[in-house]
């Protein structure tokens, strides 16, 4: 397995998300305890960093998930992405699909107003 740039990227971006849900976690527990949680923001951000890196580096040597990572990248370099033309036609659609069920489904919504105004007003 050589280095491949997007499994890199995934790990890397893994990482970051680690460190800061570390990060966001330690200050919402430690939170409850003291009352000025900025006064441990250097003991915060270093656990949060060694979290993330020891899981980050356990990952990444972990011949499994390294070769799931490979296979979900090789996989993505297969896929077709849609041209800018189709996309734009496409979200036309949804646009229109949408403003057609909000338009149905203010009509249920005032028959239904209507009528229970009609039966206990």
């Amino acid at each position: 397995m050589g280095p491949n740039k997007q499994v890199q990227l995934m790990f890397l971006s893994g990482g970051v998300i680690a460190f800061l849900l570390a990060k966001w976690t330690s200050e919402w527990v430690l939170g409850y305890f003291v009352r000025r949680v900025e006064a441990y923001d250097w003991w915060i951000i270093s656990l949060a960093a060694t979290v993330a890196l020891v899981a980050g580096i356990v990952t990444y040597k972990n011949e499994r998930i390294y070769g799931l990572a490979s296979d979900v990248a090789s996989e993505l370099k297969k896929v077709t992405w849609p041209t800018r033309k189709e996309t734009q036609a496409a979200t036309l659609v949804v646009i229109v699909t949408v403003i057609i069920a909000a338009i149905i489904l203010g009509a249920f919504d005032a028959v239904w107003s209507y009528a229970t105004d009609k039966m206990y007003g």
